[in-house]
């Protein structure tokens, strides 16, 4: 069919395994007719991209409008027949938003005659034609199919056809149940009817129930976590912001952000022109809570990047920022040498690039320009919600902070710093929050001034929070926590009142893939988990404060795409575990302890893998400032060989931790890590030191002679090469 309508040969057909595309009688068709067939490899869906994102779509928009109108699963086809027409009848982004339909027939489509999905329909025949089969059908498109359904003491309508009519078998007249019986009004009265036809009425004895109200209980609950996490008391749009209480704070924040849009003269008014396409944009509003405890409303004008085209629109994207490690390193300086800590941050940072791309926008909502309601926004510099925005930015300012004398990291390109006659300067980045650090007030002031006639800047004074951590100085030296942050997820999951417990995760637990939900009820069940959402917050406060935790959630994430009860038993567990001690910190002191690390590795412990899990953790001043616990990428055949890999990993790290305090003038020396490895029959305790550009270690013979390590080598350019003899 598709060849006669199109008059062009079909030359390659794509498909899975399945048995109706690899069978005899099919394969011979396709040679025949000079058909390619392309078979994808068993479980790789990706390979078959464009199919398999079709039937996610569909899936998912049947599901959406057969839950929406309340239909039962038998109207699934149904849902998935009128998912692919509208699909087909509707623009299309790959199509640069034209109708399918139009473009495959050619043809002008008529959607006048679409109807509300899961609508009531009501079948209509005339007196007159009753003799013939002809039928007329009225929909009443107000009405949907749940709406029926509560209608379950009231009489049916004549005439009409029930869905629960074709669903169910018709019972007996004896047998009729109390939904055929003929309402009454308040004063008693039966309601007249125009159908004669007498309804039969069985009456139903009411049960004795106990008068006792049963609750749920609402700890753990899964539908209660998903309703804390959407509903902030945030506006979705600008219609809702125009209509809350807060209506005017909004508003003002609406007009501080056109101010500097204005002021930064980020776009101009312009024709579009015909081969270009205007993006969309929408209001996005947001609650900030001040150190001090004040909220300050915040809006944000940001474009819908989505409808950008690769090639077009934009080409590079890519946007580094400051890394956490580097962040802890420099403060357990800070605390070494008692350097001053500034915190400065950019007002609408990705206002400052350039673009390089010819952009149009549509104008504000709610900020049109009365008689030029027509025109659209070209772009001059670059907007939120752009995707090249934020690399344009550091272009920007990666060029300004060079200009006046910075040296950028090769260890980070988001540290820079400067070395000036009895000092230095460290300035780290990421995306509009800067931290500088320095022992010369007057050089640190001196900064702040040229940045501040280079962008809108915001000077927030000595440190006191970073991304969500609370930094706090004393005479002892330097803590950074997330108090804050970890009591504000517990309240979040509705886990503030949890017993707590004394170690993130138990040694009951023993998790795999076999306990994931396997039946639509226990999938459907754990769907309203927000086990995703309580994984991410988890990682956040382990990236940052928290590696005491490193190793629970690493193993609970694993379970990301298919959880199970098991599994939010173990992430409950550790909320309970930050319920006991929310106030942990990483507490750097003066010490003048140079960079050591601490390195281990399990042998098979994954239970569906059987891979080994690499741990190290690696201090300066005596304070961890990097931590990892992961999978490794291959199976070990042996634990002295996932120790090995561990090893490697984790002098890697140290290779990378000790360039770049090279960088910033801190020669580490000879950098010590202590390991223990499991040789046949005994344990032995290796160190492996850091001398130059080399690391070498040093092994103890065995006691039984039967195994010995001798010196190997890893350099920067290369991988590590062990050698063993027995």
């Amino acid at each position: 069919m598709v060849e006669i309508e199109t008059n062009l040969k079909l030359k390659c057909l794509r498909s899975d395994n399945g048995g109706e595309y690899i069978s005899g009688e099919f394969t011979r068709y396709c040679a025949d007719n000079g058909i390619k067939m392309e078979k994808i490899i068993p479980g790789t869906p990706q390979q078959n991209g464009i199919a398999e994102r079709m039937n996610r779509t569909l899936n998912e928009r049947a599901r959406s409008m057969r839950l929406h109108c309340g239909l039962p699963k038998t109207f699934w086809a149904d849902a998935i027949s009128t998912a692919a027409f509208l699909i087909n009848r509707g623009p299309s982004v790959p199509l640069g938003f034209k109708i399918p339909e139009e473009v495959w027939s050619g043809k002008k489509v008529n959607l006048s005659y679409l109807k509300v999905f899961g609508c009531l329909a009501y079948v209509h025949i005339d007196d007159a034609a009753r003799n013939h089969p002809q039928q007329n059908v009225v929909f009443n498109e107000e009405a949907l199919y749940k709406d029926k359904l509560r209608e379950g003491s009231e009489r049916k309508e004549p005439g009409a056809v029930d869905l629960e009519d074709i669903l169910t078998p018709e019972l007996p007249q004896d047998t009729a149940t109390a939904e055929g019986e003929i309402s009454q009004d308040e004063s008693g009265e039966a309601e007249e009817s125009d159908d004669s036809e007498v309804v039969p009425y069985t009456p139903v004895t009411e049960l004795r129930r106990s008068s006792r109200i049963i609750r749920k209980p609402v700890r753990f609950s899964p539908s209660l976590n998903y309703i804390l996490l959407t509903d902030r008391g945030e506006p979705e749009c600008y219609e809702e912001a125009m209509q809350v209480d807060e209506s005017t704070k909004w508003e003002l924040a609406m007009n501080d952000e056109m101010d500097s849009l204005l002021s930064n003269h980020t776009w101009e008014l312009a024709d579009l022109p015909k081969e270009k396409e205007a993006l969309h944009n929408k209001w996005v509003y947001r609650i900030k809570e001040e150190p001090d405890g004040s909220k300050r409303y915040k809006a944000r004008l940001v474009v819908k990047g989505f409808q950008q085209k690769e090639g077009v629109d934009y080409t590079e994207i890519f946007s580094p920022v400051v890394k956490m490690v580097i962040i802890r390193t420099v403060l357990g300086l800070v605390a070494q040498e008692g350097l001053h800590l500034q915190q400065m941050d950019v007002k609408t940072a990705f206002l400052h690039g350039d673009l390089d791309e010819e952009i149009y926008m549509k104008q504000p909502e709610g900020f049109e320009i009365k008689g030029k309601e027509s025109l659209v926004c070209k772009l001059k510099r670059s907007l939120y919600g752009l995707k090249q925005a934020p690399r344009q930015w550091y272009k920007r300012f990666d060029s300004f902070i060079k200009g006046v004398g910075f040296l950028r990291c090769e260890a980070d390109h988001c540290c820079y710093f400067k070395t000036l006659e009895e000092s230095y300067l460290i300035l780290l980045l990421y995306v509009d929050d800067m931290l500088i650090v320095g022992a010369d007030l007057h050089e640190i002031n001196s900064l702040k001034t040229k940045l501040s006639e280079e962008f809108a800047m915001k000077d927030l004074g000595e440190a006191r929070q970073i991304l969500g951590m609370r930094i706090s100085r004393s005479k002892e030296g330097l803590k950074l926590s997330q108090e804050e942050y970890v009591k504000k997820v517990l309240k979040r999951f509705n886990m503030d009142d949890a017993k707590p417990v004394s170690t993130p995760l138990a040694s009951h637990f023993r998790l795999s893939r076999e306990q994931s939900p396997k039946t639509e009820d226990e999938m459907a069940c754990m769907d309203k988990v927000p086990y995703a959402s309580a994984i991410g917050s988890l990682m956040y406060a382990m990236i940052c404060t928290r590696p005491d935790i490193a190793h629970a959630v690493g193993v609970v994430s694993r379970f990301m795409s298919n959880p199970g009860k098991e599994h939010w038993e173990a992430v409950k567990w550790i909320f309970r575990y930050l319920k006991g001690n929310p106030s942990l910190s990483l507490c750097f002191t003066k010490s003048k302890t140079g960079l050591q690390g601490y390195v281990d590795a399990d042998n098979g412990g994954d239970i569906d893998s059987t891979k080994s899990t690499t741990g190290y953790v690696y201090t300066f001043g005596g304070t961890a400032i990097c931590w990892v616990s992961k999978l490794q990428k291959i199976v070990s055949l042996s634990s002295c060989e996932a120790e090995y890999v561990a090893v490697t990993e984790a002098t890697k790290e140290m290779i990378w931790l000790q360039s770049f305090l090279e960088e910033l003038g801190h020669d580490q020396g000879k950098v010590c890590c202590t390991v223990t490895v499991k040789v046949p029959s005994i344990w032995q305790r290796i160190r492996f030191t850091m001398l130059g550009r080399s690391t070498y270690i040093v092994g103890i013979i065995s006691s039984d002679q039967r195994w010995k390590m001798k010196c190997w080598c890893l350099r920067r350019s290369q991988e590590a090469r062990i050698r063993q003899t027995c």
